[in-house]
């Protein structure tokens, strides 16, 4: 599986599902695809996943969700994912544009977290349906990147996020 497939089994399952159901229809139409198509699946989620593994992501991901640990920023790149290619492409250029999505709206307005642990485990749970197993050792690797150094700021500092992200703090406010 490449990225190009991978995100048009996003799309699909987006277009066939309620907005907290994307993973598990994305995870039952891979369900439908060969055991190695499935576990090569599992190693783009992760290479994008490690290309998702930015600063001003988590910056954004603190402000939208109230604080975000280590596996807080995992839940919300999985969400992100379940978002599509565009709005994943755009949030990794300029996070401060997730302050147009809806969802992030709604966020804003109601108080909800944007986080979806399900998404990291698409194609485990595909795998394990189709052959009863777990995915095999080795099928994958995790490797993240540095993190930017320009932005090892205390992210409770909100005159340092109101600069860097001036329409997700005002969001948030």
């Amino acid at each position: 599986m490449d990225e190009q497939t991978f995100w048009t089994l996003i799309e699909t399952a987006r277009a066939q599902a309620a907005p907290d159901e994307v993973a598990a229809r994305a995870a039952r139409l891979l369900a439908r695809r060969p055991p190695a198509e499935i576990a090569a699946a599992q190693q783009v989620l992760w290479d994008l996943l490690a290309e998702s593994y930015r600063s001003p992501l988590w910056a954004a991901a603190y402000l939208i969700n109230g604080g975000c640990s280590d596996d807080g920023f995992d839940y919300f790149r999985g969400w992100l994912l379940t978002q599509g290619e565009a709005v994943f492409t755009a949030a990794l250029a300029d996070p401060d544009s997730l302050a147009d999505h809806p969802a992030v709206r709604e966020a804003a307005a109601e108080g909800l977290a944007l986080e979806d642990e399900d998404a990291l485990a698409l194609a485990w749970t595909a795998y394990e349906q189709v052959t009863g197993q777990e995915l095999p050792s080795g099928s994958f690797t995790i490797g993240y990147p540095p993190l930017d150094p320009t932005w090892d700021f205390d992210f409770d500092d909100t005159a340092e996020l109101g600069a860097r992200l001036p329409r997700l703090t005002a969001l948030f406010a």
